[in-house]
C-alpha cells in the first residue's frame, strides 16, 4: 500500500517544523474514510451493510520515542495534545470530562494494551483530508490511524485488519463512550480498491462487491454537521432495541432484528407501538435492498439500483425520521439529473452527505447542478466530491 510520494515528504516537513528535525525514522500511516452506498442503521441490528472505503483520509506522521509519551499535533486544530500511555487506566470520559480528540487516540492506545499488543510512544501531526461530522466516519480513520501509528512495527506479528477493527469499535464505544455499529471501523480497516464491502455484521463475513466501471461514487456534503453523541442516533438505537424486545414476547428466538421478516413484523406489529414498529420495518426492508444492490452489481443491472436508493432515502426520511431538508433537497435534484444512477442521504443521517452514483459523462453537469440549485433552494453550500475507492489503514511510507 502506497502513497504519493509527495504527500509523504510534506508531512514529513510538516513533522520537522512541529517537532524539530532528527535522526530518528520518520513513518507515514493513514486510514480512509468511507461512504456507505446502501444499509443504514443496519449494522447495529446484526444486519448487512455495503460501504466503500474513499480516498478522503487522516494521515498521520510520526517518528518514535524512547519512552511512552505521545504527543501529537492537530494540523487542521493548530493544538498539541499529548499523554503517557502508562496512565491510560479507564474511560477518560468518564466522570463528566468533555471529551477531545486526543481521547480517540488514547482511546484505541487504551484497546491495543487491553489485547496484549506492544505500543509505543511517538511525536506526529495528524493531516486530515475528511471534513468532521460529514457521515464519512472520520472518527473511525482516526482510531484506525492512530492504531497504526502507536503499533510497533517491528514487533511481528501485527493484529488483523478485522482484529484492529474491532479493537477500534470497543475504543469508540467503552472508552470515548460513543455508541456506534461497526461498520465504519470495518470498511476502514478492510477496504479494497475499486470494491465495495459486503459486510454481514452478525457473523462479520466480508465479501468484497466490484464495482462497475461506468459508473463514479460522487458524495454531496450539505454543510449541515451531525454529531452522533448530541443526535437521535441513540434514541432510535434504543427504539430497534425495544421492538425486538417486545418481539421477543412473542417470538422466543428472536435476537435482534435481523431475525424477522417481513411478514412476521406485519402479523404482530399491532403489538407494538407504532413508532417502534417503523423503525423495525426499515431495518428489516433495508437488509432487504443491500442484497438485491448487490445482485445488481454482480450482474452489472445499473437500472435496478436507482429504485433501491430512491426507497432507502425516503425509508429513511419517513420511517426511521433521519433525514433532514437539506439532505432531501440534495437527494431530490441529483435524482432529476440525467446520467445519475441512484441518489440517497449515507451514513446515520440527521445531516451529513448524500451518496451518488454518476456515470462519468454526467460528473460536471452534476457538479454544477447541485451546487445551484442547493444555494437557490436551502441557501447553504454544497461541497462536491468526486471520490476514488480506496484500501484499508496501514502504513504508507517506510
Amino acid at each position: 500500500m502506497s502513497e504519493e510520494p509527495a504527500h509523504a515528504a510534506r508531512l514529513r516537513r510538516m513533522l520537522f517544523e512541529a517537532w524539530g528535525s532528527s535522526e530518528d525514522p520518520v513513518f507515514v500511516v493513514r486510514a480512509p474514510g468511507r461512504v456507505n452506498l446502501i444499509g443504514e442503521h443496519t449494522d447495529y441490528n446484526q444486519g448487512l451493510v455495503l460501504p466503500a472505503a474513499i480516498a478522503l483520509d487522516i494521515s498521520i506522521a510520526l517518528r518514535p520515542r524512547r519512552d511512552r509519551r505521545v504527543e501529537l499535533h492537530s494540523l487542521a486544530l493548530g493544538e498539541t495534545r499529548a499523554f503517557d500511555l502508562d496512565d491510560v487506566k479507564q474511560r477518560r470520559s468518564a466522570g463528566g470530562t468533555s471529551r477531545t480528540w486526543i481521547d480517540y487516540v488514547a482511546g484505541m492506545a487504551w484497546a491495543l494494551g487491553g489485547a496484549d499488543i506492544e505500543l509505543r510512544g511517538l511525536q506526529g501531526v495528524i493531516e486530515s483530508r475528511l471534513p468532521v461530522g460529514s457521515g464519512l466516519a472520520s472518527s473511525a480513520a482516526f482510531l484506525l490511524a492512530s492504531a497504526w501509528a502507536l503499533m510497533d512495527h517491528e514487533n511481528r506479528p501485527l493484529p488483523s485488519p478485522e482484529h484492529l477493527a474491532a479493537l477500534a469499535h470497543r475504543a469508540e464505544e467503552e472508552f470515548v463512550g460513543v455508541r456506534s455499529g461497526v461498520m465504519d471501523q470495518l470498511a476502514a480497516s478492510l477496504g479494497r480498491v475499486g470494491h465495495a464491502l459486503l459486510i454481514d455484521c452478525r457473523s462479520l463475513e466480508i465479501e468484497a462487491i466490484p464495482l462497475p466501471k461506468g459508473v463514479v461514487l460522487v458524495v454531496c456534503d450539505s454543510g449541515v454537521p451531525r454529531r452522533l453523541s448530541e443526535s437521535a442516533y441513540n434514541e432510535r438505537r434504543a427504539q430497534c432495541e425495544e421492538g425486538v424486545r417486545l418481539l421477543r414476547q412473542r417470538l422466543p428466538g428472536v435476537e435482534s432484528l435481523r431475525d424477522v421478516q417481513l411478514e412476521t413484523l406485519e402479523r404482530w406489529r399491532s403489538d407494538l407501538p407504532e413508532t417502534i414498529a417503523s423503525r423495525c420495518e426499515h431495518v428489516i426492508r433495508e437488509n432487504d435492498r443491500v442484497r438485491a444492490a448487490v445482485r445488481a452489481l454482480r450482474s452489472g443491472a445499473l437500472g435496478e439500483i436507482g429504485p433501491l436508493f430512491s426507497a432507502s432515502h425516503a425509508s429513511l426520511r419517513t420511517l426511521f425520521e433521519v433525514s433532514s431538508p437539506e439532505l432531501d433537497t440534495l437527494v431530490e435534484i441529483a435524482s432529476g439529473i440525467d446520467g445519475v444512477v441512484g441518489a440517497r442521504l449515507t451514513g446515520a443521517g440527521f445531516g451529513g452527505c448524500t451518496v451518488n452514483l454518476v456515470r462519468p459523462e454526467a460528473v460536471d453537469m452534476f457538479r454544477e447542478t447541485v451546487t445551484r440549485h442547493y444555494a437557490e433552494r436551502t441557501g447553504g453550500t454544497a461541497t462536491i466530491h468526486v471520490v476514488k475507492t480506496a484500501n484499508g489503514a496501514g502504513l504508507t511510507h517506510p
